[in-house]
């Protein structure tokens, strides 16, 4: 059983958890290098999400999965749009949903052969068809390239492996037509494990490694923990609890196709990764512990730390720190895809 492992903290829907036992009124100090966009769209976000914190937490699944769409994501997924121009396709690959995404202008010249993979986040039980898009649309746009965000099997309805499968499926169909160092993967939260699950998955199945991945708001394993817990619960932003995940029953986080950071020779295999976290995110441990395993094992790692930011806080797209994450994540893919 996987006790304490990974809150897999994707998305907003767990970001919510941390009202429990807390007053919808009182707001943690904001951080004097915070952007005021960002410190103002973080309160907005608890007043917003507070009405709803009895039933995400013990709402039936769908219900949970129908309100964080309707509240939280189909309003910034509006806003992203607007902000970032798109155009969208569904693109079914054997059994696994996926949607594409391209600029509204076409894609550059330059990553006419290159592609990233989106892993959306949501706690491998949430954000299916609206979280992928959130992620998704910014960064096909603002990085001129092809965006697939893949609608992978989660909890409670399935268990481990069957998103990683799910990934292999859809990157096997890409190399048909791409070389692996055309391909990139990136994901937050929840996706940025699946992100690092997926880099030993390959490995352990004989597929080539990506030109590069991004492992976004998470580490390349379990989550809870380190220094991070403490300042996250400083900040009222620690919504950690010892519940198991329905996707990862019966699992160990000795495993490697779990928990790849805890596995030298498995991070050894790893692609170029650039590692992005916030100050206030539960997860930032889990990040920093991942960029330093990295570059234990020589493999290159690029880590953005962003101060005065909670859990998956450029979900608000329209954020200066936002804007600039996307033009790291845009930039970082850039130098390291092959064209």
């Amino acid at each position: 059983m996987l006790k304490q492992l990974l809150i897999f903290l994707g998305g907003v829907v767990l970001t919510t958890l941390f009202f429990v036992g807390r007053s919808f009124l009182d707001s943690p100090p904001d951080s004097t290098f915070a952007s005021a966009e960002a410190s103002k769209a973080a309160n907005e976000m608890r007043r917003q999400m507070a009405p709803h914190v009895v039933k995400l937490v013990t709402g039936d699944i769908e219900d949970r999965r129908k309100l964080l769409n309707d509240v939280f994501f189909t309003p910034r997924i509006a806003e992203a749009r607007e902000l970032y121009p798109v155009r969208e396709t569904v693109m079914p690959i054997d059994s696994v949903y996926t949607e594409v995404f391209e600029p509204v202008d076409g894609v550059l010249k330059d990553n006419a052969n290159r592609v990233l993979i989106n892993l959306h986040g949501g706690a491998f039980m949430f954000g299916a068809r609206t979280e992928g898009q959130l992620e998704s649309i910014p960064v096909a746009n603002v990085a001129g390239m092809k965006v697939v965000s893949v609608d992978y099997r989660q909890g409670p309805e399935h268990r481990f492996p069957a998103a990683s499968e799910d990934v292999a499926t859809v990157y096997r169909h890409l190399l048909k037509d791409h070389q692996p160092g055309q391909i990139g993967i990136f994901g937050c939260s929840a996706g940025g494990i699946l992100t690092a699950q997926s880099v030993a998955w390959f490995d352990a199945h004989n597929l080539p490694q990506p030109g590069a991945v991004g492992i976004f708001c998470a580490g390349g394993g379990a989550v809870f923990g380190g220094d991070s817990a403490v300042i996250s619960a400083a900040f009222g932003t620690n919504f950690a609890s010892d519940n198991e995940m329905p996707y990862f029953e019966g699992t160990s986080l000795d495993d490697p196709l779990v928990s790849p950071f805890e596995h030298p020779r498995v991070m050894a295999q790893f692609p170029p990764t650039l590692v992005i976290t916030s100050t206030r995110d539960l997860t930032m441990s889990a990040g920093l512990a991942t960029h330093q395993r990295l570059l234990e094992e020589g493999v290159p790692s690029e880590l953005h730390v962003y101060e005065g930011l909670n859990h998956y806080w450029y979900a608000d797209t329209g954020l200066p720190e936002s804007r600039h994450a996307f033009k790291v994540m845009a930039d970082f893919f850039d130098r390291h895809l092959a064209r």
